[in-house]
């Protein structure tokens, strides 16, 4: 069985999670990933992607890259892991409130544009009876 990787490079990272260099160069700008350097080559260890995986997470939930960097920070404080696990069981109940809050708003649009189509199609099949009786 081999050993898994503890460094990275920036294209292994970008193939790994389907994103591009840039996007990974920028939530380093953003201080979310802290590679080391080898020269001019960025080495990503096991905690970066880790992050990665987070920051990846964190966005699919709808949070901010200052929320993400919120919870990342939190990891490496005193009592850190705790609180982070805090902040991030309060942050999903956010996060599902305001999903759920969406579903019910797309619930109804739908509903709307069923009812309107609905009233679209009687009126135009009106139109197209009214249009053949007076052909004949």
């Amino acid at each position: 069985m081999s050993e898994s990787p503890t460094e990275f490079s920036i294209g292994d990272l970008a193939r790994e999670f389907d994103l591009t260099t840039r996007t990974i160069r920028y939530y380093e700008d953003k201080l979310l990933l802290k590679p080391e350097r080898r020269g001019k080559q960025r080495i990503y260890s096991k905690a970066d992607r880790t992050r990665l995986k987070l920051i990846l997470r964190g966005k699919r939930l709808g949070w901010n890259l200052d929320e993400i960097f919120e919870v990342i920070q939190l990891y490496n404080s005193p009592d850190g892991e705790k609180r982070q696990l805090e902040l991030m069981v309060k942050k999903i109940g956010h996060s599902r409130t305001t999903l759920l809050d969406q579903q019910e708003d797309i619930k109804m649009a739908l509903q709307e544009l069923d009812e309107i189509e609905e009233r679209c199609s009687v009126q135009l099949q009106q139109l197209i009876t009214h249009a053949n009786t007076q052909e004949v």
